[in-house]
Order: structure tokens, then C-alpha cells, then sequence
């Protein structure tokens, strides 16, 4: 047999490590507003590991390993954030990102037409914990962001305790990467270009 093709360059499959539990020094790369699937206003908020975390550039670096056509920003490093609660009024989710940002980086949040725009580059802490998911039938456990913090309070954080969904099925123990696609707009925007 010939060897194939491109076959030194090509990725091995079945090799991924998650992201660890705990704190981790994040870099916000972009937020967007969007609206969510029952209509309410939303942020889309993307993250890689900062320079100074255990783990820097991780997601960057899986973004870039992506070998599908059209590259997939990493769904841990994808969080959707609901800015109002079924009453209408702020919701405690983006209450907490808009207040770990501030003390994170030493400013006041500015509301109004550029309000994403402040965000990219800019450092926040993020605290990752397991959360068991389904797919295909087959439950694992996944590493997921879990709560946002001051960058400051990132190598004190705790690791939260599992979430586990409420009825047992068979578990497997494989992790498999989930992704996120890219969302649309002006090349500026998207903080890793034509990758």
C-alpha cells in the first residue's frame, strides 16, 4: 500500500483532552447580540484561555485544529446569555458576566449602540465544572463553564459540584469536543479572521 495522501499532516482522531475543572484566566474574544430561540434579547459571549491561565490558548488552538470547512468556534468556550429572566427585568446570569467584566478589568460597563464592542480582549475569570449531557442515547460527562468570576478570584475558585441529569441511563466515558458555529458579521468583529 502507498501511503495516502497528506497523511503525515492529517489529525488523529480520539486524542482530545477537555478543558480542566476550576478557575481559569479567560480573554473574552467577542460578544454578540443575538435573540433567543423563545425570542427574549441575548449575548453570545466567545472565550479563550488568557496567556497567564494553566492552559493558554486552549480553545484557540482547537479553533485552529478544526479541519471541517467551516470552523467551529469550541462549545465550551461559547457561553449564551439570556440579559432578561422571564419577568421581564435583568437576569442574574448577565448580571454576574457584566459584573465579573468590571472588576476584572478596572472599568464601568457603557450601555448603548456599541456595547459589545467593549468587551473584546478584555480579561474575566471563568469557573468549568462537569455537567453530564445525552447524545445518541449514550450519557457522558462534559466540561462546561459554569459560573464567571473576577480574574483575581480564578486560582481561589472551587470546582462546582457535578450536575447530572435527573434519570440514569448508560454512561459512556467518551468526550467528544461539541462546537459552535461561527456567528455571521463583519470580518473586524470575529476575533480569529479568515483562519
Amino acid at each position: 500500500m502507498q501511503k495516502p495522501n497528506n497523511y503525515d499532516k492529517t489529525k488523529v482522531g480520539g486524542q482530545y483532552t477537555p478543558i480542566s475543572t476550576g478557575g481559569h484566566h479567560m480573554i473574552i474574544k467577542q460578544v454578540s447580540e443575538t435573540k433567543s430561540s423563545a425570542g427574549k434579547p441575548q449575548i453570545v459571549v466567545l472565550l479563550d484561555t488568557a496567556p497567564n491561565d494553566s492552559q493558554p490558548g486552549f480553545f484557540s488552538t482547537e479553533f485552529a485544529n478544526d479541519i471541517r470547512p467551516d470552523k467551529k468556534w469550541p462549545y465550551a468556550a461559547t457561553r449564551w446569555i439570556n440579559t432578561e429572566g422571564n419577568d421581564g427585568n435583568c437576569s442574574r446570569m448577565f448580571k454576574s458576566f457584566i459584573t465579573a467584566f468590571e472588576k476584572s478589568n478596572g472599568v464601568e460597563a457603557v450601555w448603548g449602540d456599541n456595547f459589545t464592542k467593549q468587551f473584546k480582549n478584555k480579561k474575566i475569570g471563568a469557573i468549568y465544572g462537569e455537567v453530564e449531557k445525552e447524545y445518541n442515547g449514550k450519557t457522558s460527562m462534559r466540561h462546561e463553564l459554569r459560573f464567571f468570576c473576577e480574574d483575581a478570584k480564578v486560582d481561589d475558585a472551587k470546582i462546582p459540584d457535578p450536575v447530572y441529569l435527573d434519570k440514569p441511563k448508560a454512561t459512556t466515558t467518551a468526550s467528544v469536543p461539541d462546537f459552535v458555529n461561527v456567528p455571521d458579521g463583519d470580518e473586524d468583529d470575529l476575533p480569529f479572521g479568515n483562519v
